[in-house]
Parts: structure tokens; C-alpha cells; sequence
């Protein structure tokens, strides 16, 4: 995960290039809630220190020596996190003096504490005990789950605390419910036993697989960045497009979809090359809106984009019962759609507003740029050669963290010492605080609809809704994604529309991997999606801009991303299911010059300005090629012909005149 932290430049002076202010710095922090995080000095600094530490080489020990009992290694892993937690997120931060811990926070991170550790201290006993709980139990399991809201309240958002809040009503409120959606009723005792004393609530798979290979790839993704990765994107995206037409722009995205590789975060993307890119474009001539609008859409994407799409895209791994690689590969025509498309949308903007780029000159050389940094991408390389030789997303992850350390010891300008290798440590264990807790409360959310059957009840209500109309429940599987998206983080969004909104789509003959694309699709692109658009948000913060205006546009930019998943569960061989390389090769390339047409229409430029009537009619042929099938695919390469003729006669003719 990407720091939101930037050097400072220094008491009253202005900040350089590349540099955020301390007040623009603020709002950033604000937006991304995960990187919100007090910074204590002296004494109190050492101690989270030593806590990040301890807490990254617990991590790092069972990834070598192998994970413990599922149980005993959550019990664990949350007992760390929830305590840097109480102690990082400060009730009030104005609470904060002299850069200590306020005792009250202190209180609070011992409590959080107690619950994992009585289960490590009673584990037998509670494996003896088989499900019963003692009033004891019910005490301890109840203060748990308060702590982990509390917790989620502090690092997640309230949102995902009122979500969760729902769901536990509907625990105890079942008798009362109508028709299809009551239940019996749980009592305390029969919530706390199964929500917090077994693997099927806070302790169930989110938290398994955070507990196990996300903590290590976030870990993995604090060492590229200590590396100086992110800055090698920069410039070998500068020297591939920073020359062409709205160069500085495409440099945004090229560096966005690779910085995306290594962070789980939208907000965090933004800002780690939006403080480069955004000045860019705006000095090149790109308006405020339309540039926070670029790096928005481009670092919202980064969670779509392999080999590492974040948190969420693990849990799908282990929902849908798949190897890691098999996501990924299913992940990779619909990522570069939506680059591509984003791509075109910025190209058409140069080529409508006559933008040029950045003189060659002024531009790092291709191979200098090699020579001193291009050693920093192989453990990128390194760890999809080993995911795809069938290492274990854990064991990649593990060794892609030494790889990375090793290969920076290669140049001088690029070497870690031994404070920066700690440091990484630090920054690994509290850039994974946000995901761990957020998979927590998403457990309690499964234990709900594992305890009452909820999930199949709500997914035939969705099939009821629709009337049976699959585009009607496709759409409604839509919003809901999207609108839990604008409140919960991407990894909770996924286990909720997962489980409620994917079976429905399930029941409808969707294949299970297709279905849970769909929602994980719509749940990162809520980032883009007006009126809480955290993405945009922060990219307006950026450049300037209105918010909502830079949503709308980043839409426009994403706009792949709210055609490709209707696509892939319509026809799923684009995500490689059940089609030969043929095949799908075939549709990658119609969907490709497909998202031309789209793009066109979405800026209003092709070969030359088109007119309202034109855009329409290139939406209508590139919605065609992307919908894989021999007749539209024909009719829609004819659409986009006749327009691009049209347009080039027009303008020789135009030019004729003139002459």
C-alpha cells in the first residue's frame, strides 16, 4: 500500500515538484482513512515501532516455516493489528500531546487485545467444549466484536460499521422479519459462539487469507516502494508516451496501471503519481477537472490490474475455490480494455484540444533510465514467473520480498541500508492495518448469512425483484456494488455483494468466476462513480478541481469499466472461460478497436470533432464490437468505417477549401 506521507520541504517553504503540501496533505489523509494514522515521536514512536516490527516478522516466520492452526495464527494476526489500531487511530488526535499515546487509547488497545489472546490461552478448552458457551465466553466474545467495530469505526469509516450493525439485527431480529427473509432468531450466546469462537465469523476466511499471503503482500509492495519503483514507473512511462500528443497525461496512466502492481489502494494510488502527473498535465494545457479526472480513473484501475490487484481479488481466489493465477489470468483482457480505454479517452482530448507533449530533449533517455533502475522490476517479473509455475500466493509473496531487497543492493543509487529495511517493516505492518480489520467485520457479515441462511434468502429476492429478467438483475447487482462501494472499502464491498448479490446471478447460469467479477468490478469503480467518488476526490484535492465535476469525467475515462463486466458475464470466454486462445484472442482485438469507437464518443473526437449525431453512432458501433459475436462484430467495424471516412473526407475537404 502506498504512503500518503510526503518529505516535507521544510518550514514556510513552497513544495517542490512532485511534493504535497502540508494542508493538501491533510485532505488526502482524510479521504483515505487507512493511511489516517497519527505519527508519535520519542518513547511512543519506538513502541509502534517495535509492535510494526515484531508483528511483520511473525508474518515473515510463518510464511517460511508454514502458517499455525487456522485459529491460532488469526488469533493472532488480530491481536496485532487491532492494538496498533486503537493506538494509530487516536479517539481524537487533538488528544495527542507531545506525540504520546493518550491513556484512554491505551485502555482501549489492551481490551481489543483480550478477546484473540483468551482464545489462545483457552484454545483446548474450547475445542473440548464443542460450541457450548460459558457465561464467561459470552462476555469476552461479546466485548470482541465490539472492539473490532470500534476498530473498523476508527481505520474503515462508519459506513462498514452500519452495514455490519444490519446484519447483526437481523441476527436476533428474525421472528420479525417478513415473509421469505425471517428466521428463527439467535440469541447472544448462539451469535457470540459462532460470530467470534469459530472460523465462520471474525475468524473466517478474509481474516485466514489476510492472516496468511495479503499481510505478506502488502509487505511486499512497503519494499518496492522503499526501492524507488514508483519513481522508475515515472520515467520509463515518460519515455514511452511524455513525448507524444497529451503526453503528460498518458504518462498518468501508464505509470497509474503499473503503480497499480504494487498498491491495493485507489486514493493511494492517486496521490504516489498524482503529485507528478497532475502539475503535467495541467501545465501542458489539460483542464483542472479533466486531469484530476486521468489520474483518478488510471489509479482506480490499478485494483484491476495484474499480477497484484488487491486484497479483494485473494478473497475471490478462495471464494470461487480457484488458484490466485487463475484470477489473474481472467483479470487480464478486461484490464487492458479498460487501460486502453482510459488511454484513448486522453489521446482523443490532445488530439480535440490540440495538446502536444514534452520535448524529447526535456526527456529521460530510454536507455539511461534502464541502465540505472530498470533491475527494480524483477521482482515483479520474478513473482508472476513463480505464481504461474504454481508457487503459492504466499510463497511468492515471501520470496518476492528478498528478491526485491536483493535486487536493490545491485546499483548504489538504489541500495537499502539496514534502517531502511526496518523501516519497510513498519510501513508493511501499518499498511495492512485497514485490510485486517475490514476483514474482520466482513466475517461477521458472513457468519450472519452462513448462521441464517440470508445470502440464498437475498439472492432469490434480487431473482424475484428482476421478475427473472437477467439484465434487470444485472443491473440491480450493479447498484448495489456500486453504492456499497462509495461507503466500504473494496475488500468488504466484495464479501457483501459476494455473497448476497453474486448467488443470485449464480442461480441465473452465470459461471461462478464471471459472477464474482461482476461485483468485484463494480465495487472498485464506485471509486469514479459521482457522488462519492474517493478517487476523484483526491485528484481533484490535487489539481484543483470540483469534485464532481472531476467524478463525471473520470467516468467517461472509466467508462470500460461499466461495459466490460456486462460483457464477460454475457459471453465469458473474454475472461477465459471455456474458450480456446483463438477465441479469445479473436475478442480481445474486437473489443479493443471496440473501445476506439466508445472512447470517441465518450470525448466527442475520432478522426476529427464529431458531432452529437456521430457520437451516438460510434457509441452504437463500438458497443457492438465489444459484445463478442460474428454478426455485431461485422456490423460494428462497418459502423466505425463509415464514421472514420466520413470524417477524413470532411476534413480533406475542409482543408481544400481553405487551400
Amino acid at each position: 500500500m502506498a504512503d500518503l506521507e510526503k518529505k516535507e520541504t521544510g518550514a514556510g517553504a513552497p513544495p517542490a515538484e512532485g511534493e504535497l503540501s502540508e494542508d493538501l496533505q491533510a485532505k488526502l489523509k482524510a479521504l483515505d482513512k487507512e493511511s489516517n494514522t497519527a505519527d508519535y515521536t520519542g518513547i511512543c514512536g519506538t513502541i509502534i515501532s517495535i509492535i510494526c516490527i515484531c508483528f511483520s516478522l511473525f508474518q515473515i516466520y510463518t510464511g517460511i516455516f508454514g502458517a499455525r492452526d487456522a485459529m491460532i495464527q488469526r488469533c493472532i494476526h488480530l491481536s496485532f493489528g487491532i492494538c496498533l489500531v486503537f493506538l494509530l487511530c487516536p479517539t481524537k488526535k487533538s488528544w495527542i500531546k507531545n506525540g504520546r499515546f493518550n491513556p484512554l487509547d491505551v485502555i482501549l488497545a489492551i481490551l481489543a487485545m483480550i478477546p484473540p489472546i483468551y482464545i489462545l490461552v483457552n484454545y483446548q478448552a474450547l475445542i473440548l467444549r464443542a460450541g457450548t458457551v460459558t457465561p464467561t465466553d459470552a462476555i469476552i466474545g461479546t466485548l470482541g466484536m465490539l472492539m473490532v467495530l470500534e476498530a473498523a469505526r476508527r481505520i474503515v469509516g462508519l459506513p462498514i460499521v452500519i452495514v455490519v450493525v444490519c446484519f447483526l439485527a437481523y441476527g436476533f431480529l428474525g421472528p420479525y422479519m417478513p415473509g421469505p427473509l425471517a428466521h428463527r432468531g439467535l440469541t447472544i450466546n448462539q451469535m457470540v459462539g459462532h460470530i467470534f469462537f469459530t472460523t465462520e465469523g471474525v475468524f473466517g476466511i478474509p481474516l485466514g487469507v489476510s492472516s496468511t499471503f495479503i499481510f505478506l503482500f502488502i509487505l511486499f509492495g512497503a519494499y518496492l516502494e522503499k526501492t524507488g519503483l514508483g519513481k522508475f514507473f515515472i520515467d520509463i512511462a515518460n519515455a514511452i508516451a511524455g513525448w507524444a500528443s497529451g503526453g503528460p497525461a498518458k504518462v498518468a496512466v501508464i505509470s497509474s496501471a503499473l503503480q497499480g502492481t504494487i498498491s491495493g489502494s485507489s486514493v493511494a494510488n492517486v496521490v504516489g503519481s498524482g503529485s507528478f502527473t497532475i502539475p503535467m498535465m495541467k501545465k501542458l494545457g489539460y483542464h483542472k477537472n479533466f486531469a484530476g479526472a486521468v489520474e483518478a480513473a488510471a489509479s482506480t484501475g490499478g485494483q484491476l490490474m495484474p499480477p497484484i490487484m488487491g486484497a479483494a481479488a485473494f478473497l475471490m481466489a478462495e471464494f470461487v475455490g480457484v488458484p490466485y493465477m487463475e484470477v489473474v489470468k481472467a483479470a487480464v483482457v478486461p484490464a487492458i480494455l479498460y487501460f486502453l480505454g482510459v488511454f484513448l479517452g486522453v489521446h482523443f482530448e490532445a488530439k480535440k484540444n490540440n495538446l502536444k507533449g514534452t520535448p524529447r530533449s526535456q526527456l529521460p533517455p530510454w536507455g539511461e533510465i534502464m541502465k540505472e533502475e530498470g533491475h527494480l522490476a524483477i521482482p515483479l517479473i520474478a513473482i508472476i514467473g513463480l505464481l504461474a509455475s504454481g508457487y503459492t500466493p504466499m510463497k511468492a509473496a515471501l520470496a518476492g520480498i528478498f528478491i526485491s531487497i536483493l535486487t536493490a543492493m545491485l546499483r548504489k543509487n538504489t541500495r537499502m541500508s539496514i534502517p531502511d529495511i526496518v523501516d519497510g517493516l513498519v510501513k508493511g505492518a501499518r499498511g495492512a492495518l485497514g485490510v485486517i480489520i475490514a476483514c474482520a467485520s466482513a466475517g461477521m457479515i458472513i457468519g450472519i448469512v452462513t448462521k441464517t441462511g440470508v445470502g440464498l434468502k437475498l439472492a432469490s429476492a434480487l431473482v424475484t425483484v428482476a421478475a427473472g429478467n437477467f439484465m434487470l438483475l444485472l443491473v440491480c447487482t450493479m447498484l448495489t456494488s456500486l453504492i456499497l462501494g462509495m461507503g466500504v472499502p473494496t475488500t468488504a464491498n466484495y464479501v457483501i455483494t459476494s455473497t448476497i448479490a453474486a448467488p443470485a446471478l449464480i442461480q441465473l447460469g452465470v459461471p461462478i468466476l464471471a459472477a464474482h467479477m461482476f461485483v468485484f468490478y463494480f465495487g472498485i469503480i464506485a471509486d469514479i462513480t459521482p457522488p462519492v467518488a474517493l478517487a476523484a476526490y483526491a485528484g481533484s484535492a490535487i489539481s484543483g478541481g470540483d469534485p464532481l465535476k472531476t467524478g463525471v469525467n473520470a467516468s467517461k475515462l472509466g467508462i470500460a469499466a461499466f461495459i466490460i463486466p456486462y460483457v464477460f458475464v454475457l459471453s465469458p470466454s473474454i475472461l477465459g472461460i471455456g474458450a480456446t486462445f483463438l477465441n479469445v484472442t479473436f475478442t480481445t482485438i474486437t473489443a479493443l478497436i471496440g473501445m476506439t469507437g466508445i472512447s470517441g464518443a465518450m470525448i466527442g473526437q475520432f478522426y476529427t470533432k464529431a458531432n452529437p449525431l456521430e457520437r451516438l453512432i460510434l457509441l452504437a458501433g463500438g458497443l457492438c464490437l465489444i459484445d463478442p459475436h460474428t454478426l455485431t462484430d461485422i456490423i460494428g467495424i462497418a459502423i466505425l468505417a463509415g464514421i472514420f471516412a466520413l470524417q477524413y473526407f470532411r476534413a480533406k475537404k475542409a482543408k481544400a477549401a481553405e487551400g
